[in-house]
């Protein structure tokens, strides 16, 4: 609660004497953070993080618990010091600005929404605090209210309240200091599944009418493809990969990335001189990758980028089948040992059920070879 005081009271970019907000502060301002290093005892939190935002961009933080996103965030925020490192703004170092003076707004996953004050109170609050004439600030928080959907709610109080209403109440107070950042914490995991969607889709329609630059930290790989210009990977404190969501699924630059973003088989190959041999066919094998002539190791291979066909006698017995609309997800077990999943046209699916015996054919123009270790966490 403390913290969200403190963003919530930035004195920046208001004209208190009219009650008005400087309109052109809306447009985003750029992030870049350098070489942070963060260590709690031996724990290494982030390790080298470099990163570049552009304005108005909105970039997840994505990755397992203890990866470094929420240290990151709250480095950027000024809640948390760097042990070494810069965080630039608009191109000025911002190191020594306390967080109060940093103009980003927060907003957190518990909601901190103070419980004696109805919504809208709670969305000019900032405002308040910044000393903004009363009928200016309520004219604003109407406003952003109205901009996530809850005029009819102005007047209630948190308890009367959802969790997806009181989290978009978060959202509007965030937004209503016009911050030239918007930093969130997880703001959608203790929503539940249609509510999240629902939600995700109302704070990206909100940050591309605004313009705010935006820093959104997840473990949801679904929400950060979804919701995301770029989405940044990290693991152990480091960046694995920056990317667009559709490369960053089509094209993942390491192993880790290529089994932590969305679904991967680990299938069994052998080494060639031009690549593997993997379910009977030789595929070229995707970056620099050394290994041994002649020797096994594990490729990735999506479900969608494996065919299957029904045999008399084949290497693979259907286990089970999940239905996706268009699309029916095979499980199949491969050789009598590996679980494989498999995406299929569903009307192809229809005539292959489970207990078929099936053959597996790779269609990728090529794979990658898995991380011997098999740790995608």
């Amino acid at each position: 609660m403390t913290e969200m005081l403190r963003v919530s009271m930035s004195t920046q970019h208001v004209d208190v004497a009219r009650g008005t907000s400087d309109r052109s502060a809306r447009q985003g301002a750029s992030v870049e953070l350098v070489d942070l290093h963060r260590n709690f005892g031996a724990t290494r939190a982030l390790d080298g993080m470099s990163l570049v935002i552009e304005p108005g961009e909105l970039v997840s933080l994505l990755g397992p618990s203890g990866c470094g996103k929420t240290t990151a965030l709250r480095v950027l925020a000024g809640f948390d010091v760097p042990d070494s490192g810069k965080v630039l703004v608009d191109g000025k170092d911002i190191g020594h600005v306390p967080a109060q003076g940093r103009d980003m707004g927060m907003v957190f996953q518990s909601y901190s929404l103070f419980p004696n004050m109805d919504a809208r109170d709670n969305v000019a609050f900032g405002l308040r605090m910044r000393g903004m004439r009363k009928c200016g600030r309520r004219e604003r928080a109407a406003e952003l209210l109205d901009m996530v959907g809850l005029t009819k709610e102005a007047r209630k109080y948190p308890h009367q309240l959802s969790g997806g209403q009181q989290q978009r109440v978060a959202l509007a107070r965030a937004l209503a200091i016009e911050p030239r950042v918007l930093l969130l914490d997880e703001p959608l995991s203790a929503l539940d599944a249609k509510v999240r969607v629902q939600l995700r889709e109302q704070v990206r329609a909100l940050q591309t009418r605004l313009q705010t630059t935006t820093v959104f930290v997840t473990h949801d790989q679904e929400e950060a493809l979804s919701i995301s210009d770029r989405v940044c990977v990290m693991r152990s404190g480091r960046i694995e990969q920056v990317d667009v969501p559709s490369l960053l699924y089509a094209r993942p630059a390491t192993p880790f990335v290529a089994e932590f973003v969305g679904t991967m088989n680990r299938i069994p190959a052998r080494s060639t001189s031009s690549g593997v041999v993997v379910l009977g066919r030789e595929v070229p094998v995707r970056g620099n990758v050394r290994v041994a002539l002649g020797s096994r190791v594990d490729v990735l291979v999506r479900p969608e980028e494996l065919t299957i066909s029904a045999v008399g006698a084949g290497a693979g017995v259907v286990m089970g089948k999940t239905f996706f609309g268009a699309v029916t997800r095979l499980t199949v077990l491969l050789d009598g040992e590996i679980m494989v999943q498999v995406d299929e046209n569903t009307a192809d699916a229809a005539s292959i059920l489970p207990g078929s015996a099936v053959e597996l054919r790779v269609g990728a123009p090529e794979v990658m070879v898995a991380d011997p270790k098999g740790d995608a966490a």
